[in-house]
């Protein structure tokens, strides 16, 4: 018998004992085995006892922490009170009814216009055209101002977040001491939810747009640090050496030859952080960001679905709309540019003609109101088609629909919440400890134990475990729909356009969008989060499935049809498998998403460690919230560690060592 089957019959002996645990440990007082108190640590109580030592006591000489922090968001709330200048208030004299305008913000065709061409310089009319009807749009159906403070917020917190990523991924590049200290914190960055590091924002910055900011920041960082350390690798070593050769110094072979060459790859991660920017905020406005995302989460607050797919809707065009102006920009950056001389009109004809016109439309908005302010007579709105769909479907379907959340319930997500809680800490222990040394050996092993230990001595392992029940099913579920739906995108164009266009908009629809039909037709529990957390998970169990589909090698393909395989056995014996890899990242990409919508669903009811960061958060608790946070990105690692080394291995079976994944 090969190793893989002895593998295989090792952990289907341990599942059948894991059963036998958790069916008669409890009735025989086996479980739940209590925790040592040497293994607990109050980790939330120094964590929050910290927090009010940095803000109440710690100087540092001229000058209080307080102090530091606070001169922090005076700096950031100059140019972000700029940018609410000109794309918000103007301005104004006075204050409420009695306000007068002195300088009008710039109205909605003005910015129309200046983003139309925009899209016209960087790629040309279609994307101009297109870009123009995604802010017609924003206008037209009420949402323009709010739109704007949202669009205020992206011009700020982008460049800082892609500054602040350059300087980082450049100084990882450079110093590999500095690379192996930024991973770990990388790793934390992108794990822990974001409501976890909004409480000790709020508690430094306190409650307002600067700490909003902040923490969207924080949250759109990491990708670009990654990219920019990997783009600066990938430049050719031929460039590095005739730099070297003609005499440049270490700042100039940096910035006239790694960065300028390694710039297509940086606007990849421009656009990584211009999109989580925009994933943040919702989640921002709940500590004072206010814009679009604050509507959502008003109408989700009253439970008004109209108000919030609305809502949702107009998020989505503003993010389709800065990514695909982010990607014309990143693909002109790689065509060669013609040196226009002459004159300044020359060389910035289109550049001038632009802000010629944008000014001219702006004058003439004092005579005509309507070139400012779309006029409320020819606002839109659908919220009483979505109010009125929700209602058609309670109204007719509700004995179906509550009958497969009751069947789902009891066969499946009860079984498993029943299932894990029953199981005696120890022994899950055990478990990924062996796991990760199958897998990775003893180090990982020892990384996965850690890990454990540590989510144990928070005092949170039965929310642990129904955290690892929901997203566990979750995930489950997004990979039985993904992969069938990947499947059909690899072997169709026309499925694969189809379900391109139904995953986009998936993913560009804000998080908390999902749970407002979802509540409105299933109310609050855990069902609910389950669907929400399928919705949004799924995109990655499609992509990388259609992906490494697309990838097998055709002479594998030609070598099955030529032995004379059938279709299904070309599927199930050839592509598969050889898909495995990236199938395995996606899996993990799967697990990484549901867990960050998580903690969004504790607004639904849950009771996992997402509702132990959200309950933090309305309390203002620090360690708690950090804590819980902090198991959460416990949980990730482990199941980021132990998937990558199984997709390490299926590469190894496969000969596919040297490849990399998508």
């Amino acid at each position: 018998m090969n190793p893989l089957a002895l593998r295989s019959l090792l952990w289907l002996g341990l599942f059948a004992v894991s059963l036998a645990l958790a069916g008669f440990a409890p009735a025989l007082g086996l479980a739940p085995v209590p925790v040592p108190f040497w293994l607990r640590v109050d980790l939330a109580g120094a964590i929050s006892a910290a927090m009010r030592w940095l803000v109440e006591t710690a100087s540092f000489g001229l000058f209080t922490f307080k102090d530091l922090t606070r001169a922090i968001a005076a700096l950031i709330d100059l140019p972000y009170q700029g940018a609410r200048f000109v794309l918000v208030e103007g301005l104004r004299e006075g204050r409420g009814s009695r306000a007068v305008t002195l300088i009008p913000p710039l109205g909605w065709l003005t910015v129309t216009l200046v983003m139309t061409a925009l899209g016209v310089w960087a790629k040309g009319w279609r994307l101009g055209l297109f870009l123009g009807l995604c802010f017609v749009y924003l206008a037209a159906f009420g949402r323009w101002e709010s739109a704007m403070i949202t669009l205020a917020s992206i011009v700020i917190a982008v460049p800082i977040g892609v500054a602040g990523g350059l300087v980082l991924g450049v100084a990882a590049y450079l110093w590999p001491l500095v690379n192996r200290v930024l991973s770990p914190v990388l790793d934390l960055m992108q794990t822990v939810p974001t409501f976890a590091y909004l409480v000790p924002i709020l508690f430094l910055f306190g409650f307002g747009p600067v700490a909003a900011l902040l923490a969207t920041v924080i949250y759109a960082m990491p990708p670009m640090v990654r990219v920019t350390t990997l783009a600066l690798r990938s430049v050719p070593t031929e460039l590095e050496e005739l730099s070297r050769m003609v005499g440049c110094t270490g700042r100039q072979r940096l910035s006239k030859v790694l960065l300028p060459a390694a710039l297509p790859d940086l606007m990849v991660g421009v656009n990584q952080v211009i999109m989580l920017s925009l994933n943040m905020v919702i989640i921002a406005s709940m500590i004072g960001a206010g814009g679009l995302g604050f509507d959502v989460l008003n109408a989700l607050r009253r439970l008004d679905i109209g108000a919030g797919v609305e809502a949702g809707l107009a998020i989505t065009a503003l993010a389709v709309a800065l990514d695909r102006l982010s990607q014309a920009m990143a693909q002109r950056s790689q065509r060669p540019g013609v040196v226009l001389r002459g004159s300044v009109w020359r060389r910035h004809r289109w550049g001038l003609s632009v802000l010629a016109m944008a000014l001219a439309i702006s004058l003439l908005g004092w005579a005509l109101p309507a070139l400012q302010t779309w006029p409320e007579s020819a606002t839109l709105s659908t919220k009483g088609f979505w109010s009125d769909l929700v209602k058609y479907i309670n109204i007719n379907y509700f004995d179906q629909l509550e009958a497969v959340k009751g069947a789902m319930l009891g066969w499946l997500l009860l079984p498993v919440k029943r299932f894990l809680l029953a199981l005696p800490w120890p022994w899950v222990l055990a478990l990924l400890a062996l796991a990760g040394a199958q897998l990775g050996g003893r180090k990982l092993a020892l990384t996965c134990a850690a890990l454990g230990l540590f989510i144990l001595s928070t005092g949170l392992w039965e929310q642990a475990m129904t955290t690892l029940y929901l997203c566990g099913v979750s995930v489950l579920i997004a990979g039985l729909i993904g992969v069938p739906l990947g499947v059909l995108a690899a072997s169709s164009e026309t499925a694969a356009r189809v379900i391109g266009a139904v995953i986009d908009t998936l993913q560009t629809l804000p998080s908390f969008v999902y749970l407002i039909p979802v509540v409105m037709l299933f109310r609050v529990g855990d069902f609910s989060a389950m669907i929400a957390v399928v919705l949004y998970a799924l995109a990655p169990a499609v992509r990388y499935s259609a992906h490494g589909l697309r990838s097998v090698p055709p002479e594998l393909i030609e070598a099955g049809t030529v032995c004379g395989c059938t279709r299904w056995q070309l599927l199930t014996r050839i592509r598969l498998p050889s898909a495995l890899p990236d199938m395995l990242l996606g899996l993990n990409q799967t697990i990484m998403l549901a867990l960050s919508m998580l903690v969004i669903t504790a607004l639904v009811g849950t009771r996992d460690l997402g509702q132990e960061v959200y309950i933090a958060l309305t309390r203002a608790d620090t360690g708690a919230g950090l804590v819980a946070g902090l198991a959460i990105a416990a949980i990730a690692i482990i199941a980021d560690r132990l998937i990558a080394a199984g997709a390490a291995q299926a590469r190894a079976r496969l000969g596919l060592q040297g490849e990399t994944a998508a």
